[in-house]
């Protein structure tokens, strides 16, 4: 025993030998890394839009927080779009030359950075003071379309100003006055915006439960729950309070609740024929917001529409909606490449882009992923945002054996639409 011990020892290489631990040996090991104190180093240690999310909940008033992070009623529809990419399976070829990738994207005429714009949001500068002017100005720093609402809070004039060089699109709720409504459309021409989106699925507000028991209102109320929560949040408070109040894109100040701004605005006759009214109005792309049926989409082509924007409002509309990725491949095939396919719900990370385009959209538009961004830092978070959508959506290309868009098919994506369903239970709020 003791030989066979001893020829064991003899055998041992000397890297696995025991032996006292040497401070010099252990110091380079112990890196310590000091609180982010600097916004710029906050948003660079955020990994992925989550990190941005849970950043933006520490420095935003519960209230604009939620009004961004919430949907309608048990929020089902915003989980199932989430679900519906998080449950797909990409298919990858292998042995395939990546070391290039091309993401660049045609979009009415221009050539996008990326397949990813930013979409129309409402009351961005209640979520963070620099709103809709950080999205503008990061979107036109990375080449990809800006499109404001008509529920945002600054003029289209002076986004536009803002980013002149910039893809600008006006989003467009229409009013039952069709005078107000044909002025904003001429105001959008003459500042130059390019693509107008029309909404179609607000036929009423949806019934946002999360507003609902914040109180939320425009302005925000200062109740003494408001005040306690702003306590916690100086940075928020301080920007809101000493710059210009909130104003909108298309109508004077509001103050009242965020439903009774919504209730005015809203038609609930809208049609077809509103459609072919607009589109004799406008002399840009056209697109259709809101689509949610292959028939609707077909419908609204047929009406004029340039593009349509497969979208069930982020969830925030009709709960239990369906799902626009799981729409998507019937909507493809039925409009066989006649007009511009783009996707919006559910969006956060850059492959939840690329499973979209293989299975037949054109582009896509992010708005809670761009949010998220903005309240965690303004507009370096949006450009954080942007970074990285497209790394993710590189590194995604890079392992697929996927080298441009063009080169992305149905093949490349399982969508196991029955799975995705019972994966996800209701929500309970």
């Amino acid at each position: 025993m003791s030989e066979g011990a001893s020829m064991s020892a003899a055998s041992t290489p000397d890297a696995l030998r025991r032996r006292v631990p040497r401070v010099q040996d252990f110091a380079p090991l112990v890196r310590f890394r000091g609180p982010a104190l600097r916004r710029e180093e906050r948003l660079r240690r955020a990994a992925d839009i989550w990190d941005l999310r849970a950043m933006a909940k520490r420095r935003t008033p519960r209230a604009p927080f939620d009004y961004v992070d919430g949907a309608a009623d048990a929020e089902i529809s915003l989980a199932r779009a989430r679900a519906a990419f998080r449950d797909l399976e990409f298919r990858p070829g292998v042995l395939r030359d990546v070391q290039e990738i091309d993401l660049c994207a045609p979009i009415f005429g221009r050539t996008a950075r990326m397949p990813v714009g930013i979409a129309p949001t409402g009351f961005t500068r209640m979520m963070q003071s620099e709103g809709e002017y950080a999205g503008a100005r990061a979107a036109a720093e990375y080449g990809i379309p800006f499109t404001l609402s008509t529920m945002g809070t600054a003029s289209l004039e002076d986004v536009a100003a803002v980013a002149p060089e910039g893809d600008n699109w006006f989003q467009l709720y229409l009013w039952t006055d069709r005078e107000r409504s044909t002025e904003l459309v001429h105001r959008a021409a003459a500042a130059g915006y390019r693509t107008l989106a029309v909404t179609v699925d607000t036929a009423v507000g949806g019934d946002r439960l999360r507003d609902v028991r914040n109180g939320m209102s425009i302005p925000p109320a200062l109740g003494l729950s408001t005040i306690l929560d702003a306590s916690l949040r100086p940075e928020w408070w301080f920007d809101f309070l000493t710059r210009e109040p909130l104003s909108f894109a298309s109508l004077s100040r509001f103050s009242g609740t965020v439903s009774e701004l919504m209730s005015s605005m809203f038609d609930p006759t809208l049609t077809l024929e509103d459609l072919d009214w607009l589109r004799q109005q406008w002399p840009g792309k056209l697109v259709v917001k809101g689509i949610q049926s292959v028939d609707d989409a077909v419908r609204a082509v047929d009406h004029g529409a340039d593009g349509i924007v497969l979208s069930n409002h982020g969830g925030r509309q009709l709960d239990r909606a369906p799902v626009p990725l799981q729409l998507l491949p019937e909507v493809a095939e039925r409009l066989g490449g006649s007009t511009t396919i783009i996707l919006d719900t559910g969006i956060m990370h850059g492959g939840d882009v690329v499973a979209a385009l293989a299975l037949g959209a054109d582009f896509t538009l992010v708005g809670r992923a761009y949010l998220y961004g903005l309240m965690a830092g303004g507009l370096e978070g949006v450009r954080r945002t942007l970074e990285l959508l497209e790394g993710q959506m590189r590194r995604t290309m890079s392992l697929m054996g996927v080298r441009t868009l063009d080169e992305l098919t149905p093949e490349h994506i399982r969508l196991d639409a029955a799975r995705v369903r019972a994966a996800v239970p209701a929500i309970r709020l």
